[in-house]
């Protein structure tokens, strides 16, 4: 038996569409990570970049389950004395959805050179409308 790697030159990358609306910010976020790693493919090499491109569908339908729309905040720093910022979840998943999940799935991935050019696989929208329509893109289950 022989071990077949990837070669970085040589994947092929499909196109998938993830609808979020009514399931879960997270488990959307896992999925999507599997998909832009490729770590659903037989021909997964942890070395080499091998993922899919993900559209992100409905960003603004997705639900925080228990009391995390309350409880659970978003944290960054300005890099100044007093420049914590802190936005609660359900401030951020009615302003800006799209971060809300993009901050989730950058979350996922490592974080090295693999993870940022897997994130610049993603795209991720409010509503349902999409301009990938060209590149045929799949519909993925949760």
């Amino acid at each position: 038996m022989s071990t077949t790697l990837a070669k970085a030159g040589k994947v092929d990358r499909k196109w998938y569409v993830i609808d979020a609306a009514g399931k879960p910010l997270g488990r959307t976020a896992a999925t999507a990570a599997v998909l832009l790693r490729g770590k659903n493919k037989v021909t997964f090499t942890p070395n080499v970049d091998c993922g899919d491109h993900v559209v992100i569908i409905n960003c603004d339908k997705a639900v925080l389950t228990g009391s995390k729309l309350t409880k659970k905040y978003h944290y960054h720093h300005s890099g100044w004395i007093g420049g914590m910022k802190a936005v609660q979840y359900r401030t951020l998943m009615a302003e800006n959805p799209e971060k809300a999940m993009m901050l989730a799935v950058k979350g996922m991935l490592p974080g090295n050179s693999l993870g940022a050019s897997a994130l610049k696989r993603l795209r991720v929208y409010k509503g349902s409308e999409h301009g990938h329509a060209a590149q045929k893109p799949e519909a993925y289950t949760l």
